[in-house]
């Protein structure tokens, strides 16, 4: 097999780039590992390894099949050229918020609260496809616990009850999972966020809580 560069992994051989793209210059190495990994050699994890992944807290374990990382990429760049950030695009395009100033209403109090916005994740994991994944941002403070550095105990029973009410009555509770990024792993700071995982959810739900929300990574094709 022909030993290749990583910015080459699969892409076909009749538009492989003479040199490495910007987007790609200055990666980390593991991820040019993971840019350079066959797609065909990826394994999408299941959902009961994605249930172990969050249990055991190794979330950097989530990355994204090796040709959806490089589109995630390059399609990063782009924003930052054109919006001067990707935290600037979010808000502005996929928020719609005009500010990040939050109501008076304690979090997770008001059903019809202007406070959280559930999106897909634009580019999702390297995942069972029946998995959706969506993000729950907030205008509210998420606070973590000084001394553990992970969320504070009481927000997360109130994380706990808000994923109970908005997705478990129509999934099974096995079926649904939640967890919130390590600082370190955040690809956007600044805006609160939390990720919740359905397995193989009803259409309709994800319809429903998203108001129509089609991912980037689906829209681009």
């Amino acid at each position: 097999m022909e030993d290749i560069p990583y910015w080459r992994a699969n892409v076909p051989k009749d538009q492989w780039p003479a040199e490495c793209p910007e987007f790609l210059l200055n990666l980390s190495e593991r991820d040019q590992q993971l840019v350079g990994q066959l797609d065909k050699d990826y394994h999408r994890l299941t959902w009961p390894e994605v249930k172990k992944v969050i249990a055991d807290n190794q979330l950097d374990r989530f990355v994204r099949v090796p040709s959806d990382l490089r589109r995630y990429l390059e399609y990063n760049a782009q924003l930052k050229k054109e919006h001067g950030s990707v935290m600037d695009y979010v808000v502005k395009e996929r928020l719609n918020w005009i500010d990040l100033k939050p109501t008076d209403a304690a979090p997770f109090t008001d059903p019809h609260t202007t406070d959280i916005k559930i999106l897909y994740n634009d580019w999702p994991y390297g995942i069972d496809e029946r998995i959706v994944h969506l993000v729950v941002w907030t205008k509210f403070d998420l606070p973590d616990d000084p001394s553990t550095k992970e969320l504070a105990l009481d927000m997360r029973a109130q994380i706990d009850d808000y994923v109970d009410k908005t997705f478990c009555q129509a999934v099974p509770k096995e079926n649904v999972i939640w967890f919130k990024n390590w600082k370190a792993l955040k690809s956007i700071h600044s805006v609160e966020h939390f990720h919740v995982m359905l397995f193989d959810p009803d259409p309709n739900l994800i319809e429903e809580v998203t108001h129509g929300d089609i991912p980037l990574s689906r829209k681009m094709g």
